[in-house]
């Protein structure tokens, strides 16, 4: 640990599933029984909010039931010692900021935040089911989340790109490396001579690219690389 100053963690799906969320993509994945175009897109929105809002209440009642795991918890506890220490993530779920850890770049957004489409304004709200789904007479709350064919947000992406630049270990953790823009983004510390490790059960197409892959479950591989951070 003293070796390094600048670490950043990229966090996918991956790293939540032992706290009970299925990934995206993966075995079990949502979308393996839910098509996107119905639930998770601009235009699913406009033609019918109430069902786009019932799949994301699901969601966020799942999500609340779920713990951060051994993972979110290890990571949080390097940030606190090593407060250069970013987090990138890719998840919606707030696990990371729930096991204490700050400085959270959210690329994808969060479930628990709303957005309104009328002036953009954005609010957090933890209530589960959401009480009120529209915020004025003819608009909707949207979850301030990147949909399928959402652009990401220019000022997030800039920020995800400076701590990348400038870290010195990149540590991925359970990321699918598909969704773009955020698959090629490891190969900016990559390029800027970081040393990195990919810690992901299943090899990914960019898994050549990192100097050590560990094939292992997030809190497995992190307890190992990270003994002294592992208790609770």
């Amino acid at each position: 640990m003293d070796k390094y100053k600048r670490i950043v963690f990229f966090t996918g799906a991956g790293i939540s599933v032992e706290s009970g969320i299925p990934t995206y993509r993966g075995t079990g994945g949502v979308w393996k029984d839910y098509n996107y175009q119905d639930f998770a897109c601009q235009e699913a929105f406009l033609r019918n909010p109430e069902k786009v809002w019932d799949f994301h209440d699901q969601r966020r009642a799942l999500i609340k039931s779920c713990k951060p795991n051994q993972a979110h918890k290890i990571i949080a506890k390097i940030q606190h010692q090593q407060p250069k220490t970013h987090i990138i993530t890719q998840n919606i779920d707030g696990l990371h900021q729930r096991a204490g850890a700050s400085r959270v770049i959210e690329l994808h957004g969060s479930i628990w935040r709303l957005r309104s489409p009328e002036n953009g304004l954005i609010v957090e709200d933890f209530e589960t089911p959401l009480k009120e789904r529209k915020c004025g007479k003819n608009a909707w709350w949207r979850p301030d989340i990147i949909w399928f064919g959402d652009s990401l947000n220019q000022e997030t992406i800039n920020t995800a790109l400076t701590a990348l630049e400038k870290c010195d270990l990149l540590i991925s953790i359970g990321t699918s490396a598909v969704v773009y823009p955020a698959a090629q983004m490891p190969e900016i510390a990559i390029n800027n001579g970081a040393d990195t490790i990919e810690i992901n059960p299943e090899t990914t197409p960019i898994s050549h690219l990192f100097q050590r892959c560990l094939r292992d479950s997030a809190s497995q591989a992190l307890s190992s690389l990270f003994p002294e951070f592992a208790g609770d």
